[in-house]
């Protein structure tokens, strides 16, 4: 199924990281070559990678109203944006719009592109969210490994990557999922550029009896 609600915020997924969050506002985290017709109140980018902050889909999902808020690896690239900008540092916390939003940590412990130098550098300040939205909050992981910051989350819905190769794996996530309060999980960083279904399959499996998973299909 491509939407699911909680609480009465519907969940949109539109493939790769990219998520819709509509209540009273509508969030927007991460569009990346996505579908639709929403427009954001709030739009989150998690870190300056293309299949992050992406040009078309920002301009696909805002319009003049909108806030976009990123971490400050991101000041560069969204420069020449005319709308309101926000950017964070992990740990930060800010409400916009009504809408709470605190920026956590998000990187690599695991994964290298070369020996010695990871994808997701700590000191990139790359970030993933808590976003929440009419009392209901979301963590949307970004591209991390299963970090110690993790451990501290209490949340209603965890997004959590599950792909391997830049992010965590399946299993890596499963262990994340346990190590932190969440009453849903759902799985995402599949179906484009690495990973497809099975790595969500798995880890609904691996968290069978301890954690709901959520499976959704792209919209």
């Amino acid at each position: 199924m491509g939407l699911w609600t909680y609480k009465g915020v519907k969940v949109h997924w539109l493939g790769h990281d990219s998520f819709v969050l509509q209540g009273s506002k509508t969030v927007i985290l991460d569009p990346f070559q996505a579908k639709g017709n929403y427009k954001a109140d709030l739009l989150l980018i998690s870190h300056e990678h293309y299949d992050h902050l992406s040009d078309d889909d920002i301009n696909r999902f805002s319009g003049p109203s909108t806030t976009i808020v990123a971490p400050k690896i991101c000041e560069g690239p969204l420069r020449k944006r005319s709308q309101e900008k926000k950017f964070v540092t992990p740990g930060s916390k800010v409400e916009l719009k009504g809408v709470g939003i605190e920026a956590i940590p998000a990187y690599n412990l695991n994964k290298f592109r070369e020996p010695g130098k990871v994808f997701h550098p700590k000191e990139d300040g790359k970030v993933g969210y808590v976003v929440t939205l009419d009392g209901v909050s979301f963590y949307h992981a970004g591209d991390t490994d299963a970090i110690p910051e993790m451990k501290a989350l209490d949340v209603d819905v965890a997004l959590l990557p599950v792909s391997g190769t830049y992010v965590m794996t399946a299993e890596e996530a499963a262990g994340a999922a346990k190590g932190m309060k969440a009453k849903v999980v759902i799985p995402m960083h599949f179906g484009k550029i690495v990973g497809d279904r099975r790595d969500a399959e798995r880890l609904k499996k691996l968290l069978e009896g301890v954690r709901t998973v959520e499976i959704l299909e792209p919209e």
